[in-house]
């Protein structure tokens, strides 16, 4: 019996001292991350790629023997239109055409009142309206850093005396470019 327990003693310390000289395997590797931005801007905080609302022209309520009249192209919650692009992008406005282009002589473009009358009006870049933007008309932004860009356009419609009250409406296309 002692002969069997010094034997077991014996493999016991060899199955110690082996284990201690070796380590448990290892493997090792990587995990591969990516990510892949693509171009992207918001209009007045919407980052949709159709049928954005880039504001609207509202020039109020005005007397049918009117004067020329002008405002500025607000965004729905009532501030100035903004402009957000990714990093390095160049924002490019084009403002097309209008439901009602070349419809009168007193501006490129035309309010309508559904019944054949109309009441013309211009874009402007500039509040002083001297900068006018006609249909087709570019408005290049600065090279984007990631934050919002303030776009201020503005609308004039110009004296219509004689015509018949009602509302009188337009619609212009507007693509953005980046």
């Amino acid at each position: 019996m002692h002969h069997l327990t010094s034997s077991l003693g014996l493999v016991l310390c060899g199955l110690l001292l082996s284990s201690a000289g070796y380590a448990a395997p290892t493997v090792s590797g990587q995990i591969h991350s990516s990510l892949t931005l693509v171009p992207a801007c918001e209009v007045n905080g919407t980052t949709a790629s159709s049928n954005l609302d880039f504001g609207s022209l509202n020039f109020g309520a005005a007397s049918a023997l009117m004067q020329p009249a002008g405002t500025q192209v607000l965004k729905p919650d009532g501030g100035a239109m903004s402009i957000r692009c990714a990093a390095g992008f160049v924002p490019v406005l084009k403002m097309r055409a209008g439901r009602n282009d070349g419809q009168v002589s007193t501006g490129s473009r035309a309010l309508h009142d559904g019944a054949g009358h109309y009441v013309g009006y211009d874009l402007y870049t500039d509040a002083g309206f001297n900068n006018l933007l006609p249909p087709d008309g570019i408005i290049n932004l600065a090279v984007s850093n990631g934050t919002a860009q303030t776009l201020n356009l503005y609308g004039k419609v110009t004296a219509a005396a004689g015509l018949p009250p009602g509302t009188y409406t337009d619609s212009i296309a507007v693509e953005l470019s980046f």
